[in-house]
């Protein structure tokens, strides 16, 4: 009767040792924005926003600027930072203009303005004339050759910004008519 105890106890071991052997297949967690213990890094509207994860669709994005937002703004202040000297300057720019940052050979042009931005697919578009997520479209230049195109956005400094080695460029906010 022992022998057979034994026989039973070492084949359930074996049993046992086999089924935790094999390896559990599982799917790797998609970590979903604002999730908790993951800073959001995405702007409102933007892909990948808090509204969850968006696919980036191809082709050319079309920036709309609606009634309730045209003409209504008539600047920009970006904030220039020289890293090398640790100092940082207040610009106000006209919107649709070129402006020459000081002691430096860069150009930035300033776009459209959208107080309350909102990318939906291809489309660009503010839902509000209030500042409720600010961002600036800019190009800039250095030595006449185009170094960033893109938006800047005054709550999320960090999503998609300027890199340079000595500069850096921020949106403050905009300023109405």
């Amino acid at each position: 009767m022992k022998k057979q105890i034994i026989v039973a106890v070492c084949g359930l071991s074996l049993v046992l040792a086999f089924g935790a052997c094999k390896k559990k297949e599982e799917k790797p967690a998609v970590p979903q924005a604002g999730a908790p213990g993951q800073e959001q890094q995405v702007p409102p509207g933007h892909p990948g926003g808090p509204q969850g994860q968006v696919m980036m669709p191809k082709g050319q994005t079309t920036v709309v600027v609606p009634d309730s937002v045209k003409g209504k703004w008539k600047s920009v202040v970006i904030v220039v930072e020289d890293k090398a000297a640790k100092k940082k300057n207040e610009y106000t720019i006209s919107l649709n203009s070129d402006f020459k940052i000081p002691g430096s050979n860069l150009k930035v042009t300033v776009g459209d303005y959208l107080p309350d931005f909102k990318m939906d697919g291809l489309n660009i578009t503010s839902t509000s004339n209030e500042p409720n997520n600010p961002a600036v479209n800019v190009k800039v230049f250095e030595n006449d050759k185009e170094v960033f195109k893109g938006w800047l956005y005054s709550k999320f400094p960090a999503i998609h910004p300027f890199e340079h080695p000595k500069y850096s460029l921020l949106l403050k906010e905009g300023v109405k008519k």
